[in-house]
């Protein structure tokens, strides 16, 4: 069966209900329609979907990729089916307002959704992703006329959405965009410039496309400060309801390592003068708007790097399984010895550990970030939603980056379990490798996404979220610390929370003295460490709930040594499962977290060599 070459749906399962207790959610007004068994029909109904419509279209969209004719931009017409019936479905909307066509879902049911459609082929999903993030904007801050005239048909699909952001000067220096805004006094204005990587920029699965635009009203400050956002739809509804043209053309589009099958591409804006925009909120506002979107865009990002992880790791795993080759270690020297599945081999196993792993604290770190979103909506004081909110402004820029980052290591690790066959065409994994790639890139690059941690996210409101952060952790840890079992490995995590605790305060001195500059030199690794750290606590907490289920099973059987318990784990799947997050915990502690201190001692060598060093000292061309 593919999809099990996707999503491990059990992991998915244990996540939502044994871990976050998400139908718990039910209990609040705003989920009060919904049950757990709804939730369980709307996994499988996207298990389904993906399998069926989505993956069969991956391989193929990724050689097709998209075309550039004539000024128009043709995807893979195998996309077009797919698309169509995700629209129809309600998955784009699926966690929003019935106002607005949603089905009102959980955000942490929908986001579980997504990693199903994700793996399946993540090229298509990027199309009603980017989206349902425009159409989420305008929601947000259009008018009631320009909501009625654009908004529901892209929750619905029917029209698509884009961010534009970038500019040729102007990638991870937004505020040195050029794109111009100007008023025509009755309140529309002209829009001229040009913006470059824009994902779904053009495409043929949606009649109209509604650009948010990133611009500069004509007289504006300088830099950020003088940035507006602007709703440009490429087909403008006039009085009549009729689409006229709205002087927006695609200039081409680029040729990539990965995600063929997703458009990126340059937007040509007001090329004859007649390119009109509305602005959306306040003048000058246009980043603090956008920055109220990225927490959706980043986690989706997020998503994407466990997405390809989940499927690389479970390709890995299946090719391990049946790819004979070699001999057992001990028998190394029998030249008859029986060949046996790679699977055995202790350095393969040592990659799927990491594999296993990696996978299983992401999706725990992505379904804790959206489960979080949710509790600041239903949340029945303003305490209550600020905590939450903190917790979601801390976690994605790590969401982000983590996913992205560890996802690529865990496909780069799937192509190496594959060997030679990996590098080939043949298998999957080298595409997973190729299409994960641009994840640290986009909505941010992973650089930014440390700078926004160590620069903003810790210093917001005098520490506190970094303060409630550390309180969430220890209150858990002391629970765990209940099992006698779990001693060793609660040392290990409580010695790498200290390092990034230490490693926190130092960034906090140094910011206060003339070495500011080391605290955003090692802002990369400290999101690293605090990553590392972030998911040793989630899967020390899955280890925690699985040892107890684990040892109620081994109880119901009778087994009460070694021999007994390990008959249990060869013919008891949940007992299997259990014992599973339990390897994945140890792994981590034990690899991974036995690294935090030198990590930490590493950052606060306030080594500047990096800066010292004379620019043509780098290499002598």
């Amino acid at each position: 069966m593919v999809m099990k070459l996707l999503v491990d749906e059990r992991d998915v399962k244990f996540v939502l209900y044994e871990q976050l207790g998400v139908e718990n959610l039910c209990k609040y007004p705003l989920f009060s329609e919904y049950s757990k068994e709804m939730f369980d029909m709307a996994l499988e109904q996207a298990e389904k979907l993906a399998e069926q419509e989505f993956y069969p279209t991956n391989k193929k969209g990724d050689k097709e990729g998209c075309r550039f004719e004539n000024g128009q931009v043709k995807v893979p017409e195998c996309f077009h089916q797919p698309y169509r019936l995700y629209c129809e479905g309600g998955w784009l909307a699926m966690a929003d307002d019935p106002d607005v066509g949603g089905q009102g879902f959980p955000f942490t049911v929908s986001n579980a959704c997504v990693e199903f459609f994700a793996a399946a082929n993540w090229s298509l999903l990027m199309y009603p992703g980017l989206t349902h993030g425009a159409a989420r904007l305008l929601q947000k801050y259009g008018t009631p006329e320009l909501q009625e005239k654009y908004m529901f048909k892209m929750f619905s699909g029917e029209w698509g959405g884009t961010m534009c952001l970038t500019e040729a000067g102007a990638g991870s220096d937004v505020g040195n965009l050029r794109t111009r805004a100007i008023p025509q006094g009755d309140g529309t204005y002209k829009i001229e410039g040009q913006k470059i990587f824009i994902s779904s920029g053009m495409h043929d699965l949606t009649e109209n496309i509604v650009h948010m635009v990133l611009a500069r009203i004509e007289g504006a400050p300088k830099g950020t400060k003088g940035i507006s956002i602007f709703l440009v739809p490429r087909l403008l509804v006039d009085d009549n309801g009729t689409l006229v043209d709205n002087d927006v053309h695609c200039g081409g589009i680029e040729h990539k390592m990965g995600i063929h099958g997703s458009a990126t591409c340059v937007l040509n804006f007001g090329e004859n003068g007649k390119c009109l925009g509305y602005l959306m909120g306040e003048p000058n506002k246009g980043m603090r708007i956008m920055f109220d979107m990225m927490n959706e865009a980043r986690l989706f990002v997020g998503m994407q790097g466990l997405a390809h992880a989940s499927a690389a790791y479970l390709h890995a795993l299946q090719y391990a399984k049946e790819r004979i080759q070699g001999t057992p270690v001990e028998k190394m020297k029998d030249p008859g010895a029986e060949r046996i599945p790679i699977i055995q081999h202790p350095d393969v196993r040592r990659m799927l550990m990491f594999m296993k792993a990696s996978t299983e604290g992401l999706r725990a770190l992505m379904h804790l970030a959206a489960y979080c979103l949710d509790r600041v909506r239903v949340a029945e004081s303003d305490e209550e939603r600020d905590l939450y909110q903190g917790y979601v402004d801390l976690l994605i820029p790590i969401c982000k980056s983590m996913g992205s980052d560890l996802g690529f290591r865990v496909c780069e690790t799937a192509v190496q379990v594959y060997g030679g066959y990996g590098f080939t065409s043949e298998y999957p994994v080298e595409q997973f490798l190729r299409d994960c790639k641009i994840a640290s890139i986009y909505e941010g690059t992973n650089g930014i996404q440390a700078l926004d941690l160590v620069g903003r996210k810790i210093a917001m409101k005098r520490g506190l979220l970094f303060t409630n952060a550390v309180k969430f952790s220890r209150e858990m840890v002391g629970k765990f610390k209940k099992n006698y079992r779990m001693r060793e490995l609660i040392e290990i995590y409580e010695e790498a929370a200290e390092s990034l605790l230490q490693v926190t305060k130092f960034f906090g001195l140094k910011g206060m003295t003339d070495e500011f500059h080391v605290p955003i030199l090692y802002a990369k690794p400290y999101l690293d460490l605090f990553g590392d750290v972030a998911i040793g606590l989630l899967l020390l907490w899955q280890a925690y709930i699985a040892d107890r289920k684990l040892y109620e099973i081994y109880a119901d059987h009778g087994a009460k040594d070694d021999k007994a318990r390990q008959a249990v784990l060869e013919s008891n799947r949940s007992a299997a499962f259990y014992a599973g997050k339990i390897a994945s915990a140890k792994y981590w502690m034990t690899q991974v977290l036995t690294q935090a201190s030198g990590k930490a001692r590493a950052i606060m060598t306030s080594d500047k060599s990096p800066l010292e060093i004379p620019e043509t000292a780098f290499a002598l061309v």
